[in-house]
């Protein structure tokens, strides 16, 4: 679609949509950087740059993920499946930052891991757009760093673009702590981009629209990343439409807890499912 023009160009072309996004999640809060001011460093803050890096900044971040296991479970994790804890709860949410942008306001930013940090204590962000993808009629092509593609699909493709550039550094650095292939690495990214925005969206409202734009953002074709978004609807006893998706990677958290699956992990049955999806479940 293309965005009916405004009389005047927003002051920025993400703050309103991380501002939405907080309000709906108050767990991640995203602040968008000035120009000229460095992004955040000690206090809890690292820089993505360090994470992907793969060096002390990474044995830090995961010393906090395996600190969680040993008080959640009792257990030690292996040090693979420590690393894929990590791993999700940082690109869960860097992916947002794009994501959202685009489904809220057809507005794709890039965000290099140079320009990004992150303070997941107290689930906040902070970024620098300097360059930013819209569609033709947005005000916000106004603003600098703007490019206009010519459609949707062009659009889509630049959501592709810009989390691959910023998450594959970030799964470079992370690779050596994983007993996981490239393509097992991507299908985690996949899995990151659709959980988070499926869920952000159930909390605006619009799932079912997510749904389908997802479905449109992974045909099962785009490289690097692997399978499509993975929805499906089951049905419960009295007929209800229980939405739910299966996962191109797996967690790993069955390695803790070998009976309690995630529901979208490939092992969960159907009928298990749909048990967990029940209203009241």
């Amino acid at each position: 679609m293309t965005v009916p023009a405004l009389l005047s160009a927003p002051a920025s072309a993400v703050e309103d949509a991380y501002a939405r996004l907080a309000e709906a999640f108050p767990g991640l809060r995203v602040r968008e950087l000035s120009d000229g001011e460095q992004i955040p460093a000690g206090g809890g803050w690292v820089g993505v740059r360090e994470l992907a890096e793969g060096g002390p900044a990474l044995d830090a971040f995961l010393g906090w993920d395996n600190a969680q296991v040993l008080k959640d479970y009792g257990q030690q994790a292996r040090p693979d499946v420590v690393a894929s804890f990590g791993l999700h709860r940082y690109a869960w949410p860097a992916c947002l930052l794009i994501t959202v942008p685009w489904f809220l306001h057809r507005r794709v930013p890039r965000v290099p891991v140079d320009d990004t940090a992150f303070q997941r204590a107290l689930g906040r962000m902070t970024v620098r757009v300097k360059e930013f993808a819209c569609l033709p009629g947005d005000p916000a092509a106004q603003l600098p760093g703007a490019r206009v593609v010519p459609d949707e699909e062009a659009l889509r493709e630049e959501v592709r673009a810009a989390v691959a550039e910023h998450l594959g550094p970030v799964l470079d650095g992370f690779a050596p702590r994983m007993r996981r292939g490239k393509r097992a690495l991507w299908g985690m990214a996949t899995d990151e981009v659709v959980e988070g925005l499926w869920y952000i969206a159930h909390l605006l409202g619009e799932e079912q629209r997510a749904m389908a734009e997802l479905e449109q953002l992974f045909p099962g074709t785009t490289k690097p990343y692997v399978g499509t978004a993975g929805f499906r609807v089951l049905t419960g006893p009295d007929g209800e439409q229980l939405p739910t998706r299966d996962r191109a990677s797996c967690c790993l958290f069955y390695t803790l807890r070998p009976e309690d699956t995630c529901v979208t992990c490939p092992r969960t049955c159907d009928a298990d499912r749909v048990a967990r999806l029940l209203p009241g479940a």
